[in-house]
C-alpha cells in the first residue's frame, strides 16, 4: 500500500487532532512537515509529533517537500490563498470548514483545483460522527420511507471561547461556525432544500455575531427540517459536542438521543441502539466524539485517494452546503425567505 506524504498548515487549537489522528492512520499516510505563520507553533508541532521539517512559509514548503497532500488546518480568511497554492503547485488538499469566510472565495478556490484537476476535500467531521452515520445509514436504507420533517439540533453553553477566542470577534459567527456542520447534516438526511428561513440572535455580551441561529427549510421532496445552532444555551447536563436529530419518513423514525443513543421505529420492527466513537489512546471528553470522527473523515480523504474518487465533502458538494449558509445570512438580513439556487453554482 503507498504510503502518502502529507503536509499540514496550521499549528493552533484544532491541529493537535489532526496530527494525532494521522498517527492513527500511519500505515497509510504521514505528515512530513508543518506550517504555520507563527513559526514557534510549527517548531512546537513538529517537535510533539515526531515530523521532520516545520516552516512558517507556505509556499516554500510546497515546493521544498512537494508533498502528495496538504491538510489546511486554518481560519476561513486564509483559506483561498493556500488553496490557490495549493492548485498552483498541483498539490491535493482538505481543508477545514467553513470552506471560505464568504461565497466569493469559496467559489474561487473550488475553481482552482477543478482547474488543476487535484481533489479538494472539506474537514466536514459532523458527517463523520459514529452516531450520525449509523443514523444516515439507516435512513438512507428506506426503512424509514421517504423523508417528511426533521429536526438537527446543535445546543451548548460550552466556553468555546477558550480555545478560539477570535470567535468572540467575528461578524459571521455560530451559522459559519456549527451552522455550516448542523446544514450539511440536514443535507445528507433530508436532500436539497429550496427554501431558507433563518432568525439570528446575539446573546452573550461583547460578541460581534450571532450566538444563535434557528433555519427552517423547505426540501426540493416536500419535506420540512429545523437546524439549531447555539453557543448560548444554559443547560444541564450540556451536551457538547453532541448533535440530536429527529428523523421523520412516510413509514417511520430515528431519533439520535443524548449519548449516542438511536431510537428508530419501523414497519420492520423498533429497536434502540448504541452507536458510540472508538476509544482513543489522545482522546477524551467531551471532545471523545469529535476526534474519533477527525479520523473517519480523514480515513475517507486516503479512500477516495486510493480510488480516485470525489470525497463525499469534495469542495463541489459542500458548496451546496455553503450555500445554505449564505442563504440563512441573506434571510436575516431581509426577514423573509430565501432561495439557496441562487448560490448554487460555481461562477464560470
Amino acid at each position: 500500500m503507498t504510503i502518502r506524504r502529507g503536509a499540514l498548515v496550521g499549528c493552533g487549537f484544532f491541529a493537535r487532532n489532526h496530527l494525532n489522528a494521522w498517527r492513527e492512520l500511519g500505515d497509510r499516510a504521514r505528515i512530513v512537515a508543518v506550517c504555520d505563520v507563527d513559526r514557534a507553533k510549527a517548531e512546537q508541532a513538529a517537535a510533539d509529533f515526531g515530523i521532520p521539517a516545520f516552516y512558517d512559509d507556505f509556499e516554500r514548503m510546497l515546493a521544498e517537500e512537494k508533498p502528495d497532500f496538504v491538510d489546511i488546518v486554518t481560519t476561513a480568511p486564509s483559506h483561498r490563498k493556500l488553496v490557490e497554492a495549493c492548485a498552483a503547485h498541483g498539490v491535493a488538499a482538505i481543508v477545514q470548514k467553513p470552506l471560505a469566510p464568504d461565497w466569493e472565495d469559496g467559489c474561487a478556490l473550488v475553481d482552482a483545483m477543478d482547474k488543476a484537476g487535484r481533489p479538494l476535500m472539506v474537514h466536514e467531521n459532523f458527517r463523520f460522527q459514529a452516531p450520525l452515520l449509523r443514523a444516515a445509514e439507516i435512513a438512507r436504507s428506506g426503512v424509514l420511507g421517504e423523508p417528511t420533517w426533521g429536526r438537527f439540533a446543535f445546543r451548548t453553553g460550552y466556553d468555546i471561547y477558550r480555545g478560539q477566542p477570535y470567535l468572540a470577534e467575528v461578524e459571521r459567527f455560530v451559522l459559519l461556525d456549527i451552522g455550516v456542520h448542523v446544514l450539511d447534516v440536514a443535507r445528507v438526511f433530508m436532500g436539497e432544500a429550496e427554501s431558507v428561513y433563518c432568525l439570528g440572535q446575539s446573546i452573550k455580551e461583547g460578541i460581534q455575531g450571532e450566538d444563535q441561529a434557528t433555519v427552517l427549510m423547505r426540501h426540493a421532496n416536500g419535506a420540512v427540517s429545523v437546524s439549531e445552532g447555539s453557543y448560548a444555551s444554559r443547560q444541564e447536563p450540556d451536551l457538547f459536542p453532541q448533535t440530536l436529530i429527529h428523523f421523520e419518513g412516510t413509514k417511520g423514525s430515528i431519533r439520535v438521543e443524548a449519548d449516542c443513543r438511536l431510537v428508530v421505529t419501523s414497519p420492520e420492527g423498533n429497536f434502540i441502539e448504541i452507536a458510540k466513537p472508538k476509544p482513543l489512546s489522545w482522546g477524551g471528553e467531551p471532545w471523545l466524539l469529535i476526534q474519533d470522527s477527525v479520523v473517519s473523515t480523514q480515513r475517507h480523504w486516503l479512500d477516495s485517494l486510493d480510488a480516485g474518487t470525489a470525497p463525499a465533502t469534495s469542495g463541489h458538494d459542500n458548496l451546496s452546503t455553503f450555500a445554505l449558509v449564505e442563504a440563512a445570512y441573506k434571510s436575516i438580513e431581509t426577514g423573509g425567505p430565501v432561495k439557496p439556487e441562487a448560490f448554487a453554482a460555481v461562477p464560470a
